[in-house]
């Protein structure tokens, strides 16, 4: 028993039908000739292929030494080619249904027709078309051709399987192999139909989640006049585009093989990037294929049929001598001639020549993503005839010999449900929700030599895989387009390196960017692209060229460090200094220079002096938790003595004077002693002050990351500011009320009258406090210490100096001038 199958695909009808084992049947050498014998079309000798796939399945199928598939049963198969018209192709789908050229529908001359299965491709809008006159007759119906999800609306084809796996990561395949080669800057062209859009919606969504931006999106129309209306802008959009990586999605069937045809220098220079779908060596003229050198194609990964390439280079009309379109590939390119009388190729032609040695422009002998679908076509329906024919060969009648006989519909219940394992290893499921996306191969077009025409296997996408080893790629078997080995760049702007950050354009895709050093203290040490710079942690700083954080030397104003060695030692200094005007002053306690000025308060000054010289040195070294306590409070105290002394002293000299004139009461103030309780007054205040200060928040040792780069300075924190302040302001107001008295005592009287050296050293006093503040804020680190530590020894060499520095030089150098008070 033989049963048919029917095979459709897109080329120029040669014949009507083909049956039982035989290939296309030629019937008169006029005929040929008619047909236009004499051009070969170009489009219709590739898809030859799937015929040559089909017969090689099913005989394949019918040799099957174990009988394990269909014993005692063969596989037969019509044939019909069809034009890319809707009423060509209604056409012959009505004449394999009534078997008459002239046509009546719901009408067949056939007596008995035993064709089971349609397999149909390979465009889908070919396969709607006749899947739409099928359904009537419930016809099973497996196309071939890509994917549709139109053609999976059971609403609309019930009766319709698609062997093609999906597509739903092709997106992802193409954006990762973008990510992978740092292409972010691709240009896209796509056809201008529902699965371009659904394409172009799906990349453009991975290629935001990504990095990389569109240059271009050039749709191509599917209608010839849009498509001349728009071809020239289609063509300056491509070539003035800086892109240098462009992404195609079409079908060779499509107007998008039309314009590349036309465009003969568009491609030069480019990546391409596209599917099998789209086949690159689809042009009739050769000198257009070697720009497409180095293209990247993505393949559905199927397993290698054994066997198939060796019967495609093996056949010719020998073998089927009853093919007429083989015979026409022969008389084309071989010089075959064909003998009228024999209706048949000579013999003398019969070994010559092979389809292996047919240009790939006219016949590829890759297999074919559709060549493989129309293999798996054949072994779903040998499988399901095989499964219904073990379940109802018991109950069917048998007639005249030829076995059951059954109605196409039943294969149905079978059909949608079969699984098995093709030859060639891979899994086969025609359960369409189930349906997954399988495995790609990339492969790389090679065209040099221009003709070699060659695919080379460079790489694998499976979404399947964990993140990260989802795309495999053999970078060292990639030729490119360049015709060199280095690997080519596309992006709108110049990859930002180490130590620079992407800064966006205005107006323009992220891809676009101008590159910004990052601020100090902030790194990008990765190889490019960094969005933002990373801040180093608060101990480390970042090295000149911004590329990495490294350790910072701990700072203070240390002893061994010349400033301050010479700020240690100039305090030394002025504290013996100090302590000798002192001891000389101690020495001549009872001369009248000293007597004077009340030596008590004279004492206590040099003294306090003594101390103010001393606690600079609290703000040299490593500060501690105890030195931070005593520098402030230190300072505080010891100052507010020396300057309440000051005042004491001045308050003194005032009241002498006046206590000089008859009746005034002030006498009883100077004879009480009463400014000798200014002193303990003023520092019992400013103690106040300290007590509360330390009290709530007392000065601790902190770390200062920012003032010095490259350097974290250990300084004392003031701890509570008010405080500090509220200390710093009671001392300067202090500071400012003796100045101001002693300013009005100035012009008294009296040779040894203290009154104008008071005023003088209060006003050094103020100009260096004054002076001190605003230089203490606008320094960092340990510089600022040294200049409060400067400020402390300017203003109190200012009270020594203009206090004491004459009484000292009288009484050393000039000691006639003393007197006696003896």
């Amino acid at each position: 028993m033989t049963l048919p199958l029917v095979l459709w695909y897109t080329g120029r009808k040669v014949s009507q039908t083909l049956q039982n084992t035989s290939m296309l049947k030629v019937r008169n050498l006029a005929s040929l000739k008619v047909s236009g014998l004499q051009t070969t079309d170009w489009l219709q000798s590739r898809n030859y292929q799937y015929v040559l796939s089909l017969v090689f399945a099913i005989e394949e199928i019918n040799r099957n030494p174990y009988l394990t598939l269909l014993p005692n049963v063969s596989l037969g198969y019509e044939f019909h080619s069809v034009l890319h018209t809707d009423r060509r192709t209604l056409e012959s789908s009505l004449t394999w249904l009534t078997g008459r050229v002239k046509y009546i529908p719901n009408y067949t001359c056939r007596k008995e027709s035993k064709s089971v299965a349609v397999i149909t491709g390979h465009t889908w809008t070919s396969s709607a078309q006749i899947g739409i006159l099928l359904q009537f007759y419930r016809f099973p119906q497996l196309t071939f051709g890509p994917f549709e999800p139109i053609l999976s609306d059971n609403g609309q084809f019930p009766f319709l399987y698609q062997m093609a796996p999906k597509d739903t990561t092709l997106a992802l395949g193409v954006v990762f192999l973008m990510v992978h080669f740092s292409w972010n800057w691709v240009g896209l062209i796509i056809s201008e139909d529902e699965k371009g859009i659904r394409f172009l919606s799906d990349v453009r969504g991975v290629m935001d989640r990504n990095g990389v931006c569109m240059a271009f999106v050039n749709m191509i129309p599917v209608t010839m006049l849009l498509y001349f209306t728009r071809a020239h802008q289609h063509y300056n959009q491509i070539m003035k585009s800086s892109a240098q990586v462009v992404i195609v999605f079409g079908d060779t069937e499509s107007l998008l093989a039309v314009g590349f045809n036309g465009w003969d220098n568009v491609v030069t220079q480019r990546v391409w990037v596209t599917t099998s779908q789209w086949d690159v060596t689809n042009s009739k003229k050769p000198f257009i294929l070697d720009p497409f050198h180095g293209a990247l194609i993505f393949s559905h990964h199927h397993g290698e049929i054994s066997g198939l390439k060796h019967f495609i280079q093996t056949v010719n009309p020998a073998k089927y001598p009853e093919d007429t379109y083989l015979a026409r590939l022969w008389w084309m390119h071989f010089n075959c001639s064909v003998s009228e009388s024999e209706c048949k190729t000579l013999e003398s032609c019969s070994s010559k020549g092979s389809l292996a040695c047919l240009p790939r422009h006219h016949f590829d002998m890759a297999v074919r993503d559709g060549s493989y679908n129309i293999y798996n076509a054949v072994y779903a329906v040998a499988h399901t005839l095989h499964d219904m024919l073990l379940q109802q060969v018991d109950g069917q009648p048998v007639k005249k010999g030829k076995g059951p006989v059954f109605s196409p519909w039943q294969l149905h219940p079978f059909l949608k449900n079969i699984k098995f394992n093709n030859p060639a290893g891979d899994p086969v499921s025609m359960n369409q929700k189930g349906q997954l996306d399988r495995e790609y191969d990339i492969l790389n077009f090679w065209n040099l030599p221009e003709g070699l025409g060659h695919k080379m296997k460079v790489g694998t996408f499976s979404s399947y895989l964990p993140q990260g080893q989802q795309l495999s790629l053999s970078e060292d078997k990639i030729e490119w387009a360049t015709g060199d080995r280095q690997t080519p760049n596309s992006a709108c702007s110049a990859s930002s390196g180490p130590g620079f950050r992407k800064s966006p354009q205005e107006g323009k895709p992220a891809c676009c960017f101008d590159c910004t050093p990052c601020p100090e203290d902030e790194i990008a040490n990765q190889t490019a692209d960094m969005d933002q710079c990373v801040k180093c942690p608060a101990h480390q700083y970042a090295n000149t060229e911004r590329t990495t954080c490294l350790q910072k030397s701990v700072t203070f104003l240390a002893y061994e460090d010349p400033l301050g060695k010479t700020l240690a030692c100039t305090a030394l200094c002025f504290s013996a200094l100090s302590a000798a005007f002192l001891g000389v002053f101690v020495k001549h306690r009872d001369t009248p220079i000293v007597k004077a000025n009340n030596r008590a308060l004279s004492y206590i000054l040099l003294i306090s002096l003594t101390f103010c010289f001393l606690c600079s040195l609290l703000f040299i070294g490593r500060p501690s938790s105890a030195t931070c306590i005593l520098q402030e409070t230190t300072f505080g105290l010891v100052f507010t003595v020396a300057i309440s002394t000051v005042l004491a002293k001045t308050v003194t000299v005032i009241l002498a004077f006046k206590v000089a004139v008859p009746g005034r009461r002030m006498r009883w103030w100077l004879v009480s002693g009463a400014p000798n309780f200014i002193i303990p007054s003023c520092s019992l205040i400013q103690l106040t002050l300290c007590g509360v200060w330390l009290g709530s928040s007392p000065p601790f040792v902190d770390t200062d990351t920012h003032s010095e780069h490259g350097c974290i300075i250990i300084t004392c924190n003031k701890g509570s500011v008010t405080a500090f302040y509220c200390a710093l302001g009671y001392l300067g107001s202090l500071a400012l009320g003796t100045f101001t008295v002693a300013f009005l005592a100035r012009n008294l009287p009296d040779t040894f009258n203290e009154a104008k050296f008071l005023t003088f050293s209060m006003l050094v006093f103020c100009s260096v406090w004054l002076t001190f503040l605003p230089v203490h804020h606008s320094t960092k680190g340990k510089v600022m210490v040294a200049v409060e530590v400067f400020s402390i020894l300017a203003s109190s060499a200012g009270l020594l100096g203009c206090i004491f520095a004459l009484h000292f030089y009288i009484m050393l150098i000039r000691p006639e001038r003393i007197g006696s008070s003896e």
